[in-house]
């Protein structure tokens, strides 16, 4: 954006990664629903696509924003008249520098992850966000314990009604043919022909998108396809490795089945987990996904940047942190101006394309001295995904975020099919989640957006009988 914007000026992208990340066949589905795919290139095609871009690969050592200054690992120093900071975030993993604990978030660690599942009988999952979600849904022939401090799955993404229209696609034993991928396709340049160094915990990759799972072969080493069994309402406690345990003289239990009592395990694993609910299993290594915390870091010392309470750099409607001259975009900054009711930020790739092209758009109008409305994007929360292999939409405050007790919530679910949730507030639509292909999106998003008070048509909103697309149209 920017370089378009100023096809005189020099532009300097500065990654850690040999890969850029490319958004490409980009779809605007309706208003603010937007579906594309991300893709690995190397910076020369955009090098190539802009000749006023140059591509520095080094990772940033410091900034000195008083002398308006980037200096970089490689011992080089950059001067900048505008800067945006769009690092995004890294893993936040349950416990730091434990061989047995992988932290998912990128291409390299899922390559590394897929390594070791191939030799695994067993393995602990952490975490209830998009991730743990995909990955436990896609993994065959490995027990996965998984283990979540909600009561139910995806709370991220919906509620417990959800999750329980979701659970029967855990347990099938037979998997139906993947639907057509349209979206994001990874591949890391380069990694068929030679096997690539590994990614040390702490380096950075860049973020996997919504599909990431697709070329990786998720199996372990066992037979069967699906065996899962979720402990809720429970976190890791410790972790002891086998040694360590031994000396504890304590019982690890096998993997629970439905009719039978649970009991203790004679197998010796590699690793042990211990919940906060008191069981403890053994397991081949722990997956920790347990979400993000904003790659902050290099950047703060010597600046007086403000921080948000969730650790990023607090930006104002113009995507300006508090330095004069910095701008910060994407996982790594918090939104810090009064959001629209129906807006919130969550750090998922439509929202860091949309910020990055937005904060572009802002430091020209600063650099030229116009002003500038915020963008339409940040209007509604809008969202669209593919969870167990169904096309899953968020609208607005699809959880209730933040309402308290002051509102309802109208259903409609059709097993196996569709799950439609709707959240209402003083007769209007706030939020809704759409599983499945329930083509009412374009819909729920309008009346959302233009607060059309619905109280006089109660429950009949969802009335499979009443096309309520073409009553709205």
């Amino acid at each position: 954006k920017l370089a378009t914007d100023f096809p005189s000026e020099d532009i300097l992208l500065m990654t850690a990664s040999p890969v850029i990340k490319a958004v490409t066949n980009f779809k605007q589905v309706s208003k603010t629903l937007e579906e594309f795919d991300v893709e690995e290139q190397p910076s020369s095609l955009l090098e190539k696509r802009y000749p006023n871009i140059k591509v520095i690969q080094s990772g940033v050592k410091q900034l000195k924003s008083d002398e308006h200054k980037i200096f970089t690992e490689d011992g080089k120093e950059y001067v900048y008249e505008k800067l945006c900071l769009c690092a995004g975030a890294k893993p936040k993993l349950i416990f730091e520098g434990n061989p047995y604990v992988l932290g998912i978030r990128d291409t390299d660690s899922a390559q590394a992850f897929q390594k070791n599942l191939a030799q695994a009988e067993r393995i602990v999952v952490v975490g209830n966000g998009g991730i743990a979600l995909e990955l436990v849904y896609e993994i065959q022939g490995c027990e996965v314990i998984w283990a979540i401090k909600d009561k139910a799955i995806g709370n991220t993404f919906f509620d417990a009604g959800a999750a329980e229209f979701l659970i029967p696609k855990l347990t099938a034993e037979k998997r139906e043919c993947p639907i057509e991928c349209k979206r994001t396709k990874y591949t890391v340049e380069g990694s068929q022909e030679k096997e690539r160094p590994t990614a040390a915990s702490d380096k950075l990759g860049s973020a996997l998108g919504p599909d990431w799972h697709e070329g990786l072969h998720l199996k372990g080493t066992k037979e069967f396809s699906h065996k899962v069994h979720i402990e809720t309402l429970c976190e890791v406690k410790n972790i002891h490795l086998q040694q360590e345990f031994l000396q504890l003289q304590r019982t690890s239990l096998t993997f629970p089945k439905e009719e039978k009592n649970v009991e203790p395990d004679q197998v010796l694993w590699p690793v042990y987990v211990e919940l906060t609910n008191g069981k403890i299993y053994g397991c081949d290594f722990i997956v920790s996904a347990t979400g993000v915390v904003p790659n902050v870091k290099p950047f703060l010392d010597g600046n007086n940047f403000a921080v948000g309470e969730d650790g990023g750099l607090k930006v104002d409607q113009h995507m300006c942190t508090s330095l004069p001259d910095v701008y910060a975009a994407g996982d790594i900054c918090t939104a810090a101006w009064e959001p629209s009711p129906v807006w919130h930020q969550m750090r998922l790739w439509t929202q860091a394309r949309q910020m990055g092209w937005y904060a572009a758009k802002c430091m020209a109008a600063d650099t030229l001295g116009e002003s500038i409305d915020m963008d339409f994007c940040f209007e509604l929360f809008a969202h669209v995904t593919k969870f167990f292999n169904y096309k899953v939409v968020v609208l607005g405050k699809y959880n209730a975020q933040g309402l308290g007790s002051d509102h309802e919530l109208m259903l409609r679910c059709t097993k196996g099919q569709e799950y439609v949730k709707v959240v209402m507030q003083n007769g209007r639509m706030v939020g809704a989640v759409l599983i499945g292909e329930t083509d009412l999106e374009e819909t729920f998003e309008n009346l959302i957006l233009n607060q059309m008070d619905l109280s006089a048509y109660g429950e009949d909103l969802l009335n499979p009988d009443i096309d309520i697309e073409d009553y709205f149209d």
